[in-house]
């Protein structure tokens, strides 16, 4: 038998090691959305690169000006078919579901047709810069999109995914000042809670201006930016006049051209309207249009919006943590297909934004395994209801109860407490 002292030493040793453990379980952590622990990834972009296949950081700019042909084949081969066919269908109601398939088949198609473009200004179409940015203004200005001046301030964003400070779009609310843009500044915080129950009907309306409006408005005046930098024309995408709050003097040359070319798209539609009539031009172009605007906002959205995804402030933010502050999800053909596995890669797509699309789910696949936990996807929600739960649960962000101070901010809302 041991003597007394060595067994009272062991008891006090086991006993110290439970009251540590103890301990650890009950100190607070970073907690999401559904009460999940957060960890910080302990990768690093190295040990991420370095297991995608060498093959998948290789474009083609044959293979993707095929790509490019072939969803411009789609929507001619549509419009003319809708053009000349549809008016021959006797009855009204079969005329206007087809005019509205269209619509919104061509909404899809046009949203590829962006990403292509998106692809030119990462770099990943092809090895040339000028084939990538003659290929991306084209494609752009047909879409009304300023090429050059949206590919500057995407790659700002780039360089500060989930910085609460520097980010330049889907920035998050504070309590505060989720509170008084949504109840009012004069809203007593006692009453808070009680009115800000799930309300359909004022979320449905949030989410119908969301659709409609966020990426023109975006584009014209830097809506979804920094609080205090917004506003037209300085925070404008089109305006190149040096007070600009959003580039550089030597960028502005580049946001004139771009300006040139969304103008030139704009005397085509002129044109169309005179040959055709503006009921034709909104048909064949406006509605798709809105259709475009709506994917893109979606996607974007639900790219950079889950109860699992952190926030950083400025001093705790590393490019590593950003990146991997996104989601991966699932939108089945319309992805693979039309939208260039844009939905389903996007994690990939922040490590390593030069990959080009036809290689980023292999590439993804490969960085799973150097990822582990804080790979992040969701590949069971359907999109739009993913889109309305986001919309209804994530209303800001704030550090997890007794993590103030930590820098760490994840998504909550007034119904539920972490």
């Amino acid at each position: 038998m041991p003597p007394k002292a060595a067994q009272s030493s062991a008891v006090q040793h086991m006993d110290g090691r439970l009251s540590e453990g103890l301990d650890a379980a009950q100190a607070p952590k970073h907690l999401d959305l559904d009460g999940n622990v957060y960890e910080l990834p302990d990768f690093t972009i190295k040990q991420i690169r370095e297991a995608i296949p060498p093959h998948c950081f290789q474009p083609s700019a044959v293979r993707g000006l095929l790509y490019t042909l072939r969803d411009y084949l789609y929507l001619g081969t549509m419009a003319y078919t809708t053009y000349y066919f549809v008016p021959l269908i006797p009855y009204s109601f079969l005329r206007a579901l087809c005019y509205g398939v269209y619509s919104m088949v061509a909404g899809m198609v046009m949203t590829g047709i962006w990403i292509i473009a998106h692809e030119c200004g990462h770099g990943a179409f092809s090895k040339s810069k000028t084939l990538n940015d003659s290929v991306g203004f084209i494609l752009h200005s047909f879409l009304l999109v300023p090429y050059f001046s949206w590919r500057i301030s995407h790659s700002h964003h780039h360089r500060a995914t989930g910085d609460m400070q520097r980010d330049t779009v889907f920035i998050p609310h504070t309590k505060e000042s989720w509170v008084k843009q949504n109840l009012g500044p004069d809203i007593d915080p006692l009453t808070v809670e009680s009115i800000s129950e799930d309300a359909p009907i004022r979320i449905l309306w949030r989410c119908l201006l969301h659709q409609l409006f966020a990426w023109p408005m975006f584009m014209l005046d830097n809506l979804g930016g920094q609080e205090g930098k917004r506003g037209f024309p300085i925070h404008s995408h089109y305006w190149f006049g040096k007070k600009s709050a959003i580039f550089k003097e030597q960028e502005l040359q580049s946001v004139f051209a771009s300006d040139l070319g969304v103008l030139a798209m704009i005397v085509i539609l002129y044109l169309g309207v005179q040959t055709f009539g503006w009921p034709t031009v909104i048909l064949f172009y406006g509605i798709p249009y809105l259709w475009l605007n709506h994917w893109i906002v979606l996607i974007t959205f639900l790219q950079h919006t889950d109860g699992r995804l952190p926030h950083f402030s400025r001093n705790k933010w590393t490019f590593l943590r950003g990146a991997t502050a996104t989601i991966d999800r699932d939108f089945g053909f319309i992805d693979t297909h039309l939208f260039h596995h844009i939905v389903g890669t996007h994690v990939l797509h922040h490590l390593v934004s030069s990959i080009p699309f036809y290689h980023a789910q292999e590439a993804t696949e490969a960085i799973k395994r150097v990822m582990g936990k804080h790979y992040h996807e969701d590949r069971h929600t359907n999109l739009l209801s993913a889109f309305w739960k986001n919309q209804r649960d994530c209303e800001f962000v704030e550090e997890s109860a007794g993590m103030e101070g930590s820098g760490i901010y994840m998504f909550r809302n007034l119904r539920r407490k972490n």
